[in-house]
């Protein structure tokens, strides 16, 4: 009869959820859960609900049997300003491109989440998260050339993630989780970038969404330290995800993106019978995938082999800091900080027009009701401040001290209801 209720509940999220639309340590969303974002994301040694497990799987044994289900509104706001002039078919011209250029085409994204969990016995369980990881997500109704009006990208990474979690001791516990991935893309206004520059411009931009699919795991384990005191580590390895056909021309190795290995430790700390403070750093590697992290002219075309040009980011570490306070039996209140480095450097500002992830820091606030004993409501609101790298437009295709300047900030509200049985 679990079984069955596990299928249906892996059924049902795959059907909900679709992934996040931008995000912002990088392009990673900076907490997996309404009730962790409300702590800056933090949750590695502090699991608080069937979420957890896309933090950390070890913490799904300790949170009990339940079903939590989320929706967050989310309003990024990205843009670039240009200075200068560019070069037009021939070498006419140079044209100006003073100006500043608005990415939102679209304002509003809706970010579902899901988790079920089930206790087998006292020391173990079994249960699935699904989550949008992050994506990315702009659109230009006027931009500067060589990119054409309605420029821009969406992707969309999916997780289903069906866990097993168990108490090796008291003290101790692990986990491992399947990451079952699926991510959608799709680029347009980019057709005079791609002539010039891909080795395939036909599947290089404006031919709609395509898909790809990709399995990788995450393992972890929390221990209990002191009475008050716990650690915990987690790793993600890198997932393989197939290639998007159709823009083999535009990403390196022929439309391969995967998804970086990321891995990070966390601590939490009860100061007091009401109060917990709880802690993460983590690493994403971002510098390990070629279609991220290639240079724009590494020594290929757009798309084809591995060293195909991308958009030369960094990987990036991550420091999440975050308190519970349990103001009463029935009200938790929460706070954090998130500060994650900045990929995007200044010498491809050019190529990030796409994706201009260059938020670093996000202040949040969360709260959890608890209506009666098997039922609660939770909110958090996020607010990521505004940041910018400004950097060369390259020659030749620009005229000589022209410049670009990426800039964004967002705002998050979140719901989750969560039911224990």
């Amino acid at each position: 009869m679990e079984l069955k209720k596990l299928a249906a509940a892996l059924f049902i999220a795959g059907v909900v959820a679709p992934g996040a639309a931008y995000a912002t340590n990088g392009y990673f969303q900076p907490g997996l859960s309404v009730k962790s974002v409300g702590m800056g994301g933090a949750g590695i040694a502090f699991p608080q609900d069937a979420l957890a497990a896309a933090v950390n799987p070890a913490g799904m044994v300790d949170i009990g049997s339940r079903l939590d289900f989320g929706l967050s509104l989310f309003q990024p706001d990205r843009s670039v300003s240009a200075t200068g002039a560019v070069y037009g078919p021939g070498g006419s011209g140079p044209y100006p491109i003073t100006g500043s250029y608005s990415g939102n085409d679209t304002k509003n994204f809706l970010i579902p989440e899901f988790g079920y969990n089930r206790m087998i016995n006292p020391n173990m369980s079994v249960g699935v998260s699904v989550y949008g990881n992050g994506g990315l997500n702009t659109g230009y109704s006027t931009i500067f050339p060589p990119f054409a009006p309605g420029m821009g990208v969406d992707m969309q990474q999916l997780f289903i993630a069906p866990t097993f979690a168990m108490k090796v001791n008291p003290s101790n516990s692990i986990g491992v989780t399947l990451n079952i991935v699926h991510q959608s893309f799709r680029a347009n206004g980019l057709g005079a970038l791609c002539q010039q520059l891909s080795g395939d411009p036909n599947n290089c931009t404006d031919n709609g969404h395509d898909d790809s699919n990709g399995v990788g795991v995450r393992i972890g384990w929390i221990g209990q330290l002191t009475p008050t005191f716990s650690l915990g580590v987690t790793y993600q390895s890198e997932t393989h995800m197939g290639g998007f056909n159709k823009y083999s021309g535009l990403f390196a190795n022929a439309g391969e993106f995967n998804i970086p290995a990321n891995y990070g430790i966390g601590f939490a700390w009860k100061a007091t019978p009401a109060l917990t403070v709880a802690g993460d750093v983590v690493r994403i590697d971002y510098g390990s995938i070629p279609a991220i992290s290639n240079g724009p002219n590494p020594g290929g075309p757009l798309g084809g082999s591995p060293n195909g040009p991308g958009f030369s980011w960094n990987s990036i570490s991550v420091f999440k800091l975050g308190v519970a306070y349990e103001y009463n039996q029935d009200l938790t209140l929460r706070a954090g900080w998130n500060h994650g480095d900045n990929p995007i450097g200044t010498n491809n500002v050019f190529f990030n027009t796409l994706a201009p992830g260059v938020v670093k820091d996000h202040l949040t606030l969360g709260a959890t009701y608890a209506i009666n004993k098997s039922t609660e409501l939770s909110f958090d609101y996020v607010h990521a401040f505004a940041n910018s790298v400004t950097g060369p437009l390259p020659a030749p295709y620009f005229a000589a001290g022209s410049t670009e300047t990426l800039s964004m900030s967002q705002n998050v509200l979140g719901v989750s209801v969560g039911w224990k049985f």
